[in-house]
């Protein structure tokens, strides 16, 4: 079963006030654009509860799902993924778009052989890793034992 919500709101963090992100976007909740770049955190007064947020994040995840779907590398790379290893592409695409997952061509083959050791190894070797160490890591982790252990007690 999918726990993508849960590695979502953990991996992006919740804020129900509008905060500045670290690319200088009005963002809140769990990691949403609210406004242009460089456009002031006060022009936005509301707050946002965590099931609201929670409503949101599936239907983002709904969308970036479908967009995967429609690029053939990235679904033959889900085809082979169980719920665990689904859940890492669908992160990945959250934080990256799809069109930024698209770009991990030899890893999503690897996935799409069943190559998930190899696939991890090069999620680790990429300008990704070396900006979010900790989450690829994780990531890594997941893709490479097909299981959420790493997360135990995290989410």
């Amino acid at each position: 079963m999918s726990q993508i919500i849960q590695i979502l709101n953990f991996e992006e963090g919740f804020k129900p006030r509008a905060y500045i992100d670290s690319e200088g976007y009005p963002t809140i909740g769990t990691g949403f654009l609210i406004g242009p770049k460089g456009s002031p955190v006060t022009n936005y007064t509301f707050t946002l509860s965590k099931n609201v947020s929670d409503v949101w994040l599936q239907e983002l995840v709904d969308v970036k799902t479908a967009e995967m779907r429609a690029n053939p590398a990235i679904y033959a790379a889900l085809k082979q993924c169980n719920p665990a290893r689904s859940d890492m592409l669908i992160s990945m695409a959250y934080q990256l778009g799809t069109n930024g997952l698209a770009g991990f061509k030899n890893t999503l083959s690897m996935i799409a052989v069943g190559n998930f050791t190899g696939a991890a190894n090069g999620m680790m070797n990429s300008l990704w890793a070396r900006q979010t160490k900790n989450r690829v890591l994780r990531h890594a982790d997941v893709m490479r034992t097909g299981s959420y252990d790493i997360y135990k007690g995290l989410i």
